[in-house]
């Protein structure tokens, strides 16, 4: 057998190298390849002895050449491929372990140029692997470091690799090259806002015991070239594997609580919160985000954005939860939580800040919705009283009402009092049905609504809705605006002498 290797991240290079070689595998290596191979002990040739040339311009062409191209494409079985083979001396290869220039993690560094990232965008390679992977028939590409030893035991148990082995190397590395093209695509194409080819790759993180059903088959991707994402520097310290709808879940909590700094907690529920407050302690936010809807919480996803605490943990160990996710855990609070054998427990390690570049993909029949995320900032300014007077503490629970319906599927009203909610209203084909929701919810529970706040995600297109959450004791509402009855809500909200902010942006989520 015979191999050629051309790699930049010598990860587990040497080790593979050493197992080929003890193989009786004839090693070939290009540039700096070749002298790290050489260092560790091994006979390699190099290719330029091959081809009987030289490498040239800046190692730009180095294996761009009929004499390593044709003894990767060469097909054993055609006879004319052969006599070719044979009328140039050339020895066909068997392998090819190739991996890229690192382009995207260069690109997006810091203070990097457009020539020092064009310069990391690799030909040769890509071209070795799809020669190899078009021609797997005959010859393997190896283009992961993960799978060298595969290919190392398979070919030691049997003497070659098999047709199988052979075609899911090829699947990978043709995979591979289409990723690298779609960040190099990518890269080229910052300057438009929505190109008009959307290239995207994304590398499989977790299979999936099943999706939102169990007839339903499911794994987990990751974007490549995302700076944060759902699992990055997130590690699972206890439980049951997560599973397709946890995930979900998390994610939307883990958006939702992004907009707090003070200590907070989120309760979600099947992709919307049920429970969510800031407060002075962390243990203090987890009790009200549970006391605003605890049967809704029942084998919900909590987040935190603090530290759990002994204290805490006894607290959370009460409650049936599907995943707990935090940024640290104590020792005693582990000790407490890992009681419970299903509890999936996720430790959050990440400390940069979320890019407020990202797109938001739906899928839809046969195609992709992409739009920017919905990252508005709930900001007085800009918003305007429209009726009545606002003391700071009714501010205070407004803006946290508003930040919080950004998260609610459409049509959304949230009730809050103190900086927790009392009261939501999710999902609903008609806004006063999802005011009627959060008032029916909010009074079942046991809140006090009497000084409460509303927030909803769109305007009410009639007075009808403002003037039930008003009956029911709230004070102040606080809505986009933008209906041609808006005069009409502003006089229901005059006529029960309560106050009314409209903030001119609309938080749908569908």
């Amino acid at each position: 057998m015979r191999a050629l290797i051309s790699v930049y991240d010598k990860t587990g290079l040497a080790d593979f190298a050493r197992g080929l070689a003890g193989l009786d595998v004839e090693l070939v290596a290009s540039g700096g390849t070749a002298g790290f191979l050489a260092d560790v002990g091994l006979e390699v040739t190099r290719v330029e002895s091959l081809t009987a040339f030289p490498e040239m311009l800046g190692g730009r062409v180095k294996t761009l050449h009929p004499r390593v191209h044709a003894g990767i494409l060469a097909r054993r079985d055609v006879e004319e491929d052969v006599k070719a083979l044979a009328e140039h001396d050339i020895e066909p290869f068997d392998l090819v372990c190739v991996n890229l220039y690192p382009f995207e993690e260069a690109a997006s560094g810091h203070g990097v140029t457009e020539e020092e990232a064009v310069e990391l965008i690799d030909v040769g390679g890509p071209a070795m692997l799809r020669g190899a992977a078009k021609n797997f028939a005959h010859c393997t590409p190896v283009c992961r470091p993960e799978d060298y030893d595969l290919v190392l035991e398979e070919i030691r148990a049997s003497g070659e690799l098999s047709a199988d082995t052979r075609r899911t190397l090829a699947a990978r590395a043709f995979a591979e090259t289409a990723a690298y093209e779609a960040a190099i695509a990518r890269w080229f194409a910052e300057r438009e806002t929505f190109p008009e080819t959307l290239t995207l790759a994304f590398d499989k993180v977790l299979e999936l015991a099943y999706g939102e059903n169990p007839h339903q088959r499911a794994a987990y991707y990751a974007e490549r070239g995302v700076r944060l994402q759902l699992l990055s520097r997130v590690e699972q310290l206890h439980g049951r594997p997560l599973s397709f709808n946890n995930l979900n879940d998390l994610s939307a909590a883990r958006l939702l609580i992004r907009e707090f700094q003070l200590p907070a907690c989120v309760i979600v529920k099947h992709a919307n919160p049920c429970g969510v407050a800031v407060a002075a302690t962390i243990e203090e936010a987890y009790a009200n985000a549970l006391v605003a809807d605890p049967v809704s919480a029942y084998g919900g996803v909590v987040v935190l954005n603090r530290p759990v605490s002994a204290t805490l943990g006894i607290s959370l160990a009460r409650q049936f939860i599907e995943v707990l996710f935090a940024p640290g855990f104590d020792e005693q609070a582990m000790e407490i939580l890992a009681r419970k054998a299903s509890l999936r427990i996720l430790n959050d390690t990440e400390r940069r800040a979320l890019v407020e570049t990202e797109r938001d993909y739906r899928r839809v029949l046969g195609g992709l919705l992409v739009q920017d995320r919905d990252w508005d900032v709930a900001d007085r300014d800009g918003m305007d009283v429209v009726c009545g007077d606002l003391v700071e503490q009714q501010w205070g629970d407004l803006l946290f009402a508003w930040r919080v319906v950004k998260h609610v599927a459409s049509n959304a009203i949230v009730l809050a009092k103190d900086l927790r909610t009392v009261g939501i209203g999710a999902g609903q084909m008609s806004r006063v049905d999802a005011v009627r929701i959060a008032v029916e919810k909010a009074r079942e529970l046991g809140h006090e609504l009497e000084g409460a706040v509303l927030a909803s995600d769109a305007f009410f297109p009639f007075a009808d809705g403002v003037q039930l959450a008003y009956e029911a004791g709230v004070a102040a509402i606080i809505e986009p605006g933008g209906s041609k009855r808006d005069d009409e809500v502003i006089q229901a909200a005059e006529k029960a002498r309560r106050a009314m902010v409209f903030t001119h942006r609309r938080h749908f989520r569908h």
